[in-house]
């Protein structure tokens, strides 16, 4: 199976998310932008610009707890998850702003020489020649290296080479036959070239006969009609910067990013003398692998890029989690890095804006995956920026928080079908998300939901009565999986045995108001808090309830609620700021919290 196509697997039949974006046009080269909020760019061009550095959680702006869970939590996947470890070992790095607060390495980069298959075990070298993770462990970085493809790309259309609706056939001839004529370098960088996830180059006996493969392939769906993710849109997009600049594209690579941002960890084909420093990938043989090549430690594990040389757009590069967090930050300061420029903000822009919202929960930027709760956990918003690799590895970029979370994982070490899923990222991600404080929006403390998985918190007032028409004010603050994890505002007039939702309506600073009739929200409120007001239903005993429910699969960042007050015009009927009132609300699963 294709290098990431494995993962979005496990999404199949799952429930979409919410999509936001807007308009973007590439014109003869030119970048044009509608208006949005501050994000990547506006970090941009300060004075020297910013760099990463190492420092506390305090100093990043993050809750030291949830961190040293994150660790915690990764370290749980060495063991059995549910039969086998998830991976021999990880580096995981997270950070905010331009600290890194967590850059921990756990478990093994090589463990087992071979795999036996009649025992389902890992043969495992010898103690004294088995290499545990370090930080600076270098990992085959799988289709992560699609990222770099892209960014290239996007150099190319900021010096005039390359138009985003240009089709592919317009700067590679031979792309444009087997109806492949409308195909545009967007819908290469997108997924909806219509191209089918992978095709087995390898087979073929040449360089020239896979690229002939490539150039041959008729899509399965007309371009811009349906999200398929391809590595076939990363290859052709290689072929397509090869011809342009007349430069093969690990030299684009070190000349265009890795060179200019000091990534010296980075690079396509390391050297031998990089052995012992990388995590060791798979024992790859037939079946499970298209090739017989025994312990792949060293050399790119995706077998297609293994036939092209190790140089490919879709796979072949390796790095570390310090080069991945510096670019990750390059990219969340607008393009630059110390005084070094890779990328224009307007440019950045473009990796964070969803060209794809008529696929809603199929959300992509150029290169870049959006909002996939999958493995972007709570960090997920409709601008957060990743993207995962079948070996283990994954990048998540957060603009709404500024915060960043790399996690590389030799997932495939001894063999691939140990793993499924991505539940070690969303854990980290989940933790980082946590880190990251929520402010209550008066006094000290906030009530909050928590992030627990297919769970149903509640928080009720004490009844009340509402006879003579009555209004609760509060503020209330969300973040969960769209549609699948909804927080409902409840009213009974019978002691519980009925619950009827309540119509409210909300408005954060500087918005318009917004009515919810169903008495219930959703999804990204863009991490702000909004004031509230309800209408209460007359009742001689009213009692109201806030109910937060989640999924088995995935949450958010959670809902808070502050400052509950319910006004009748007789007088106040409760306030939470007194405090014989707020010792009468009844809390399950909603803690009192002051981030």
């Amino acid at each position: 199976m294709t290098e990431g196509a494995a993962d979005r697997a496990t999404t199949a039949g799952g429930p979409t998310r919410r999509h936001l974006g807007r308009s973007a046009l590439v014109l003869g080269g030119a970048l044009a932008l509608a208006p949005w909020p501050a994000g990547p760019a506006a970090a941009a061009d300060r004075a020297g610009g910013p760099t990463l550095r190492y420092g506390s959680p305090e100093r990043a702006g993050l809750l030291a707890a949830p961190l040293r869970r994150l660790v915690t939590d990764a370290e749980a996947f060495l063991g059995p998850s549910p039969e086998h470890p998830w991976y021999a070992g990880a580096v995981l790095l997270a950070g905010r702003g331009g600290t890194v607060a967590l850059h921990e390495p756990i478990g093994m980069a090589v463990r087992y020489r071979a795999y036996d298959e009649r025992t389902d075990t890992g043969v495992e070298f010898p103690p004294d020649r088995q290499i545990p993770m370090t930080r600076d462990t270098v990992f085959d970085l799988a289709s992560v290296s699609k990222l770099f493809t892209s960014l290239l790309a996007v150099q190319q259309m900021e010096r005039g080479r390359l138009e985003l609706r240009a089709p592919v056939a317009s700067y590679l001839p031979g792309f444009g036959r087997a109806g492949k004529q409308d195909v545009t370098v967007r819908h290469l960088l997108t997924h909806t070239s219509g191209l089918r996830a992978w095709i087995p180059l390898y087979k073929a006996p040449t360089y020239e006969g896979r690229i002939r493969l490539v150039l041959d392939e008729a899509p399965v769906a007309p371009p811009g009609t349906a999200y398929l993710y391809s590595d076939l849109n990363l290859i052709s997009l290689q072929l397509v910067l090869e011809r342009i600049t007349g430069r093969t594209l690990d030299v684009l690579l070190r000349d265009g990013i890795t060179g200019p941002l000091g990534l010296r960890r980075t690079r396509y084909n390391p050297p031998a003398s990089w052995r012992a420093r990388i995590a060791a990938t798979e024992d790859a043989r037939a079946p499970w692998s298209g090739l017989d090549r025994g312990l792949v430690w060293g050399e790119v594990h995706d077998e297609n890029a293994f036939s092209l040389g190790g140089v490919a757009g879709h796979a072949g590069v390796f790095s570390c989690a310090w080069d991945l967090a510096v670019l990750g930050r390059t990219l969340l300061d607008g393009g630059v890095h110390g005084r070094t420029r890779i990328l224009a903000p307007e440019s950045v822009e473009l990796l964070f804006t969803d060209f794809n919202t008529a696929f809603p929960g199929d959300e992509h930027g150029l290169g870049f995956e959006l909002y996939q709760h999958w493995y972007m956990g709570a960090m997920a918003t409709p601008r957060t920026a990743g993207h995962t690799g079948f070996t283990g590895t994954s990048l998540v970029l957060d603009p709404t928080t500024d915060s960043f979370l790399v996690v590389l994982g030799n997932s495939v070490h001894p063999v691939r079908g140990w793993r499924s899923g991505s539940a070690p990222r969303v854990a980290a991600a989940n933790a980082l998300a946590r880190a990251v404080p929520v402010r209550p929006a008066r006094g000290r403390t906030a009530w909050f939901s928590g992030m627990a998985n297919a769970a149903t918190a509640t928080l009720a007032l004490p009844a009340l009565d509402t006879s003579g028409g009555a209004r609760l004010r509060c503020a209330l603050w969300w973040d969960t999986e769209p549609r699948s994890d909804v927080l409902v505002l409840e009213a009974t007039a019978d002691d519980g045995s009925t619950w009827r939702a309540v119509p409210f309506t909300t408005a954060c600073r500087d918005g318009e108001p917004r009515r919810h009739p169903a008495g219930s929200v959703t999804g990204w409120s863009g991490r702000v808090w909004h004031r509230l007001t309800a209408d209460l239903p007359a009742a001689r005993r009213l009692t109201l309830r806030w109910r937060y429910g989640t999924d088995r699969l995935y949450v958010g960042r959670g809902a808070y609620v502050d400052g509950l007050r319910v006004e009748a015009a007789g007088g106040v009927l409760f306030d939470e700021a007194r405090p014989a009132d707020a010792a009468r609300v009844r809390a399950e699963g909603w803690t009192l919290s002051a981030d």
